[in-house]
């Protein structure tokens, strides 16, 4: 099995001489993708951040592997996007088998001009490597390695933290506290908070085996193979030449049995032949679907799996989590900063809510389909992938997991259309990417040459809109020219349209026509305040 890839050394804080709890204005709990993720945001925003994790080491076993088009298009405004696309494996085909029969084959990415691909598979201490390369580069983040949290205190204006250290505890004061500490959140328990919502009782195995195959890189789903009769089966490429496989053993499966290397090794003999292989790491799990009522608790805010479960299946749960980590952290920016209201923070919870909603009913149906429930269930489903190869209704109907896409945020932040818009661009989606020239005549993509603020892109037509103060303003057609054509189809842009885009580069407000009243009422509405 697999060891630890990384090691990081434990430092004194000086902190921990202090006569008294210094107090911080954001402390986030967890060094995980969501957590480090969330530091980088806020520390390139300028906000000092302390970043604890209770370990010293990342890289027991993959993990997440499936990264999705909009966390690598975060991931690159924090500075680290390209590194992982170039270091992962690239895909956006997924194929699904009935049996050993094909029935169907999907393309999450048709259209081009986007620079970052519909998904990579990536092994998560890879991603978190990437993270923690990118930490080192902001000096506002201070990343403290076996500091323990084993006390919170909830006050009015701050939580006072316990931590505990190979030099012993110590106490330090968070303005904000961000709970990035996982499925097993420390600080969840500790404020004694609870999920709601639903454990399979389906176990899945999963495994990582290094071989040399030249299986093509795709998603391949199979529901009742010859190889793992009853039950569904998953493959992916990662680099390295390891490949993840899960297989459903049932409800009734011994976790103990089932993870015995040689059981593990004929389950995948079965299943690849004669190839051979070494097995890298093994895991069993149950599906969760569930979520904390709440997110946001005084000055303690919960992110990713700290705050919501799901199933793996689609990829949504460290995803949800990175995009967690980006709504939030510009908005804790701007109430740090003086410009906007603790409404903001609540708007976090609103957005984020939605989101791991619409994720946890993706998921759950995906479980049913994939583990029915009843004799009754399991015949309706299998009529579905009879029926597949032949009608279009039945393919829409498979779920082998339907795969992570960010959400189109429903919340009072965005400002209506005043008049209608085609295109793919929508209201509370991100924007759309698209490839542009730049004045200096090099090309690119839009989101690259928007920063992580407040921005109006306006199609040039006579006078400039006045901009108010906190947006900086990108003229298409001169900043930026759209050298395919690409990118005034997708926003359905015309002659003095204007598009306002929050610093997450959800599109916020969009006008035919706009002046400087309606830009800074928009602006002051996705900042959660009256218009």
């Amino acid at each position: 099995m697999r060891n630890a890839l990384y090691n990081f050394a434990y430092r004194r804080s000086p902190d921990q001489d202090a006569r008294a709890p210094v107090r911080h204005p954001v402390v986030v709990v967890g060094a995980g993708p969501v957590g480090l993720a969330a530091a980088i945001d806020l520390g390139q925003r300028g906000v000092p951040v302390v970043l604890l994790d209770d370990a010293d080491r990342i890289g027991e076993g993959s993990r997440g592997i499936c990264w999705s088009k909009r966390t690598l298009e975060i991931c690159d405004r924090l500075g680290v996007g390209e590194k992982l696309v170039a270091q992962g494996v690239t895909w956006k085909l997924g194929k699904v088998f009935s049996g050993d029969d094909l029935v169907f084959a999907f393309d999450l990415l048709p259209e081009e001009g986007h620079k970052m691909p519909a998904f990579i598979n990536l092994q998560q201490f890879y991603l978190e490597k990437a993270l923690c390369d990118r930490v080192g580069d902001i000096d506002a983040i201070d990343l403290r390695w076996k500091n323990k949290l084993i006390g919170v205190e909830p006050h009015n204006d701050h939580v006072r933290l316990k931590i505990d250290t190979p030099d012993g505890p110590y106490t330090l004061e968070a303005g904000w506290l961000i709970a990035a500490d996982g499925a097993r959140s420390t600080t969840r328990d500790m404020l004694g908070l609870s999920f709601s919502g639903v454990t399979f009782e389906d176990k899945f195995l999963i495994a990582d085996i290094k071989m040399a195959a030249d299986f093509p890189t795709e998603r391949r789903f199979w529901f009742d193979p010859s190889f793992h009769a009853g039950q569904s089966a998953l493959m992916h490429r990662q680099p390295d030449n390891v490949w993840r496989i899960d297989l459903q053993l049932g409800p009734d499966a011994d976790i103990v049995e089932e993870q015995k290397p040689e059981r593990v090794t004929e389950r995948l003999k079965g299943m690849l032949g004669d190839i051979a292989f070494t097995i890298e790491w093994i895991s069993i799990y149950r599906f969760n679907c569930r979520r904390l009522d709440r997110f946001v608790h005084g000055r303690v805010v919960f992110v990713g799996d700290a705050a919501h479960q799901v199933s793996p299946f689609g990829a949504r749960g460290a995803n949800s989590g990175i995009q967690d980590a980006e709504n939030l952290a510009w908005k804790l920016a701007a109430v740090l900063k003086g410009e906007a209201g603790p409404s903001l923070i609540e708007s976090y919870e609103r957005e984020r809510i939605q989101a791991a909603d619409e994720n946890i009913a993706h998921s759950t149906r995906s479980t049913d389909f994939i583990a029915p429930h009843s004799p009754a269930e399991r015949q309706l489903r299998n009529a579905v992938l009879g029926l597949a190869p032949k009608a279009d209704f039945a393919r829409r109907m498979i779920n082998s997991g339907r795969l992570s896409v960010a959400t189109v945020y429903d919340t009072s932040l965005s400002t209506p259309d005043e008049s209608g818009f085609g295109g793919s661009a929508r209201l509370g989606a991100p924007l759309p990417d698209a490839p542009v020239r730049r004045k200096d005549g090099t090309s690119g993509h839009l989101l690259d040459n928007i920063a992580g603020e407040f921005t109006l892109l306006y199609v040039k037509n006579g006078a400039a809109p006045e901009v108010p103060d906190g947006v900086m303003s990108i003229c298409l057609g001169e900043d930026l020219i759209d050298s395919e054509g690409v990118l005034c189809q997708r926003l359905d842009a015309s002659p003095g349209a204007a598009y306002l885009v929050r610093p997450d580069h959800h599109l916020a407000a969009r006008w035919r026509h706009a002046d400087g009243a309606k830009i800074a009422a928009a602006r002051r509405r996705a900042m959660g305040r009256a218009g």
